[in-house]
């Protein structure tokens, strides 16, 4: 008989997969083969669907789980993951120690209310994740894929292709979720760059960025006041386009540009 069925629970965003070629294609999706890493950490596995196609991988395989049930569950039923399941939140656990502080692949049908901040947790440690594939609402997957002049090209657009290639694999009807989501779902693939740092001060990038889509209808000679003078952004060479206008070369130049004209020092 196959193990009895945890419920979802609203609290942890759960919504679990329950197409088994859909799971199998997610899990392909990381190319392994030929890749610098031996470990991969898989994100909320849940009830494992995900979970049993990485493990015929033999890829190293770690998974870690905010749902103490969950835990339980992945123990009883998944006996080749004993010693490799990590009860805790993916956004606070320290990732290079529990890797040891080797490189590994990122992977997971992830919860959709924390998926900015897993995107972000990744770019903080993407010294150690050269690639990641895995689940994401629809217009997030877009978003982290889209390019310049697409109306959902933004903030997380540009910082995450600031360090990773982007491509948007494939989306995922509702109905092969239980409970089915209220959203499309899309499947992603990122692979780390060659180059892993900017050539202008990131912390400031990353501040610029998000200023300049703070009102992404507005053009930046409006929008970038806050940072230097209206009289400096006059004589800028992108003071009168919108951000979504702005590839990342430009977005790096517009960097160099305001940390030569900043008042005051870089906090």
């Amino acid at each position: 008989m196959p193990p009895p069925l945890m419920k979802a629970k609203k609290s942890f965003g759960q919504h679990f997969l329950n197409s088994e070629p859909i799971a199998a294609r997610i899990a392909d999706s990381l190319l392994l083969a030929g890749t610098a890493y031996k470990q991969v950490l898989e994100v909320g596995p849940g009830r494992g669907m995900l979970t049993k196609y990485l493990l015929e991988k033999n890829c190293g395989l770690l998974v870690v789980e905010a749902d103490q049930d969950m835990v339980l569950y992945l123990n009883k039923h998944f006996p080749q993951l004993k010693g490799r399941i990590v009860s805790g939140d993916f956004l606070k656990v320290a990732l290079p120690e529990l890797m040891q502080k080797e490189p590994f692949g990122l992977i997971g049908n992830f919860p959709y209310n924390i998926s900015s901040q897993i995107l972000f947790r990744m770019i903080e440690n993407r010294q150690y994740i050269p690639e990641m594939a895995g689940m994401f609402q629809k217009e997030v997957a877009e978003r982290v894929t889209a390019g310049p002049g697409s109306k959902t090209y933004g903030i997380i657009s540009v910082l995450v292709q600031a360090f990773y290639e982007g491509e948007y694999l494939f989306t995922v009807d509702k109905g092969k979720f239980t409970p089915p989501p209220k959203v499309q779902s899309g499947v992603i693939r990122l692979a780390r760059k060659a180059e892993t740092r900017l050539s202008c001060d990131e912390k400031l990038f990353f501040r610029v960025v998000k200023q300049a889509f703070s009102q992404r209808r507005k053009m930046l000679r409006n929008t970038m006041k806050t940072m230097i003078s209206e009289t400096a952004l006059l004589d800028g060479p992108f003071f009168n386009q919108r951000p979504e206008q702005l590839s990342l070369e430009d977005f790096i130049r517009l960097t160099h540009w305001v940390e030569e004209r900043m008042e005051g020092p870089l906090n």
